[in-house]
């Protein structure tokens, strides 16, 4: 297959980004993708596609497996990795699934996927038939060495949720003591995997932090105390803006029965701008997902990346963010010469209208073209 445009390519990296670090840029010409990888190119033949073409899209915070029922079958499970990969996701990060997703996922007509295990949690302390249930925290590091088996280097836990046992007192609260968050990641790490925690308030980021977590979902209680912390770490952050956009309707469907939970909610919505922009300043690294498989649909990673705009930041940064910098991240190559063609093909020049993610002309898997 030959192309004809413009690629993000990797091969001529030069430390000219805002941070100091190593910047693909964009090559112009004619590349041709043969066994699997692509090269460049000085054929004369006709292109088979002409455009603007970017490394595969990534998701790190997607669930297949999940729908807004709880766990799918293989049916669905195939039409959710076929509707990501239409979307141009060609890489994901499955953030929790309580089943065996591996059949649907791997393959030329889908995506490439690494897997997180199951969600480790309290019992009652997140959503029925998704997580593990751990009765006793001390079984924690246990079950977190056993999920690091299980998954492909990742380990998901649940930071805080919301404690039902208190009536109209319940609120968001904090699922493990720090010790136990210390011991855990400590037996992760140990098994050679990494760990990411769904947080959504205040109370339980001290304790990551202090655990040593590896990665941050959603964050949207965090202060300017635990983002400066979080930047001197290295600590990323999986923003979900989808997601925490609703807050709000959380806290109506919590109503009167869980009025302080309500309230939480409605602040966290309310101060989540004012977080972003601390992420930012703080150059914290902003990792794309759109927490896909229970309240969001799949395919959605365009609309996401679109609300990225909100933070100041400009097409090409939200487009490196999605590309090869959460690759980078992930430990998969981008785009340079002989590097696995994974790739999505676009008409228009996304640099110049981000919404151009959301219209590709094709995606490209192991230079397995998306029929």
């Amino acid at each position: 297959m030959i192309l004809r445009g413009h690629v993000l390519w990797s091969a001529s990296a030069t430390p000219s980004g805002k941070d100091g670090r190593a910047q693909p840029r964009w090559d112009s010409g004619t590349f041709e993708i043969r066994d699997g990888r692509i090269y460049r190119s000085t054929s004369p033949a006709s292109a088979d596609y002409e455009g603007w073409v970017l490394p595969g899209l990534v998701d790190v915070h997607c669930h297949i497996g999940i729908g807004p029922q709880g766990a799918v079958g293989d049916e669905q499970m195939l039409a959710q990795a076929r509707t990501d990969r239409a979307s141009g996701v060609l890489l994901a990060r499955d953030c929790g699934v309580p089943v065996d997703n591996s059949a649907v996922t791997n393959r030329p007509d889908t995506l490439k996927v690494i897997q997180s295990g199951r969600h480790i949690a309290r019992p009652k302390r997140y959503i029925r038939g998704l997580s593990i249930e751990v009765e006793n925290e001390a079984d924690l590091p246990r079950i977190m060495a056993e999920q690091s088996m299980a998954g492909d280097g990742w380990v998901k836990i649940v930071a805080d949720w919301i404690d039902r046992s208190e009536g109209a007192d319940s609120d968001l609260k904090p699922l493990w003591s720090t010790a136990a968050l210390v011991d855990g990641i400590a037996a992760a790490h140990e098994a050679g995997a990494r760990v990411t925690a769904h947080v959504f308030g205040r109370e339980a980021i001290d304790g990551l932090l202090e655990g040593g977590i590896d990665c941050i979902e959603h964050g949207a209680g965090m202060e300017e105390s635990h983002v400066q912390e979080a930047a001197e770490r290295g600590i990323p952050v999986t923003p979900t803006l989808m997601q925490v956009d609703l807050f709000n309707e959380f806290a109506d469907q919590a109503g009167s029965k869980y009025p302080v939970y309500g309230s939480t909610m409605r602040m966290l919505a309310r101060r989540h701008d004012e977080l972003l922009g601390m992420l930012c300043d703080y150059q914290i690294q902003l990792l794309p997902g759109t927490d896909a498989g229970g309240y969001q649909q799949h395919g959605q990673l365009p609309t996401e990346l679109s609300k990225w705009t909100r933070m100041g930041l400009s097409p090409s940064d939200i487009i490196d963010a999605a590309t090869w910098r959460a690759r980078e991240y992930l430990g998969f190559p981008s785009l340079a010469e002989g590097a696995p063609a994974d790739l999505v093909i676009y008409d228009r020049d996304p640099r110049e209208d981000i919404s151009v993610l959301s219209d590709p002309i094709t995606t490209v898997l192991d230079g397995q073209i998306q029929s």
